[in-house]
């Protein structure tokens, strides 16, 4: 994105929140840093030109506006931006058209007989050595040390953004309320309060317990008991199913026999401990299990929390599946399920695992261009976090006043605008808040409500 197009872009941003006009003055107080004041003057009059802004008044008194015909100054990302090769496309292309389109299809006990370990490989060489550069962390130190230096960040990034992919509603702030002062958020669903409560326990055990023990039966079943408690009947936490199930919106059909998914469970379970590289482990639980769909329910967020085992194991930075848009996930799936190709969900893992590690890991300038999102929201999250803290608000305050700004965005946005917000909120600290134009005293003062 050139710096022309950002200036515009921040430009028609500004004006969208001022229905009826700004100057000059009013739009140069938008830009962090602002341009010259001719720049922008030179803007302005372009996009005047163009029809992208009405002026009105002359000299000193001009102002401008967005035509009353433009419903917004932003234009709507794509949903789908993760940046996918032309085999990817192609699967994603293929799972997404309409279901009576699509031929019905069953278990394939061979997808997973023709994997051998150590021989066969879903990520490639190239791809596992960058994955292994941006995750790396200092040290060689006993396992889960990395993931409980880390511990109370992970928690709620795992915990949130397993459950959002779930279609859960709370919010980052929410989750970080609940899972840290056991306070519940107002009007959510109970099932959805308890979806985040397990994803606690279950991280908890996995950081205490399971990372020592790595990838066995035990592991497993009792990272699925912690995930379904109160979700499902006692019986079926923990315990492989014993009846059909299907998979909404796919033509996949599951194995029904319990022996033979009891035989394929235990097969998943010794290629995967066999496997020596973490990445490709990882990746493995991620496809397989989900695959055969070994429980009643919930075997998605255990295969989310599964393939963190071996990156926890071995100090690298863990999988939170930050940012990750929930439709490129199921399609990624999808091709799993259907196609039994999983070049799709092998570049959504990819891409995960580097915003991941822009969360965790030292490796940040590794990553290329900064996030258009981001970029187009930049003045405005900074104004929202600025008015935050000069408010004094607290978590749950600024629950309700994030969302609020963020009515004001197009809706596909929101969750995400509101997602950054709160991140950068729970990340300010006297070495970035200038950042923001806040003062060291407004900070201190807000922190004594906040926390």
């Amino acid at each position: 994105m050139g710096k022309r197009s950002v200036q515009i872009d921040l430009i028609l941003e500004i004006l969208g929140r001022f229905p009826g006009g700004a100057s000059v003055e009013e739009i140069l107080l938008g830009f962090d840093p602002p341009p010259p004041r001719r720049t922008l003057q030179y803007r302005l009059a372009s996009l005047v030109k163009s029809g992208r802004l009405v002026a009105e008044g002359r000299t000193k008194g001009r102002r401008f506006r967005l035509p009353s015909h433009v419903p917004t100054a932003v234009p709507k990302p794509s949903k789908n931006y993760i940046p996918l090769s032309t085999i990817a496309a192609s699967i994603q292309s293929a799972v997404s058209r309409p279901i009576q389109e699509r031929i019905y299809v069953g278990y394939s006990r061979e997808f997973l007989d023709r994997y051998r370990p150590n021989e066969t490989q879903y990520l490639s060489d190239s791809v596992k050595k960058r994955l292994f550069e941006l995750g790396k962390t200092d040290g060689d130190r006993p396992a889960g040390t990395y993931a409980r230096q880390i511990y109370s960040r992970l928690l709620i990034d795992l915990s949130w953004n397993s459950s959002r992919l779930e279609g859960n509603t709370y919010s980052l702030l929410e989750t970080e309320r609940l899972l840290e002062l056991g306070e519940a958020a107002e009007g959510k669903d109970r099932r959805e309060t308890q979806m985040l409560l397990n994803h606690k326990a279950a991280i908890e055990f996995m950081v205490e317990s399971a990372v020592n023990t790595g990838i066995n039966r035990y592991s497993i079943l009792n990272i699925h008991a912690l995930l379904a408690d109160d979700l499902l009947p006692d019986q079926s936490c923990g315990s492989l199913r014993q009846i059909a199930v299907g998979i909404a919106g796919s033509v996949y059909r599951p194995l029904a026999v319990p022996q033979l998914i009891s035989e394929c469970f235990q097969q998943i379970i010794d290629t995967a401990s066999e496997i020596k590289d973490p990445f490709e482990q990882a990746f493995f639980l991620m496809v397989q299990l989900p695959y055969l769909q070994p429980f009643e329910d919930v075997n998605k967020r255990v295969s989310r929390l599964a393939a963190n085992l071996p990156l926890m194991r071995e100090n690298f930075c863990p999988l939170s599946f930050v940012d990750v848009p929930e439709q490129s996930y199921i399609n990624g799936l999808l091709g799993v399920y259907e196609l039994n190709q999983i070049e799709l969900l092998a570049e959504v893992f990819a891409w995960a695992y580097e915003r991941s590690c822009l969360r965790y890991s030292t490796a940040r300038q590794t990553l290329g261009e900064p996030d258009p999102f981001r970029m187009r929201y930049r003045t405005f999250r900074k104004e929202t976090v600025a008015l935050v803290v000069r408010k004094k608000l607290d978590k749950k305050s600024a629950t309700f006043f994030i969302r609020e700004q963020a009515r004001g965005i197009p809706p596909a946005d929101e969750m995400k605008f509101i997602e950054i917000v709160e991140t950068e909120l729970m990340n300010l600290h006297e070495g970035n808040i200038s950042r923001y134009g806040l003062r060291p005293i407004e900070v201190e003062e807000w922190k004594q409500r906040w926390s």
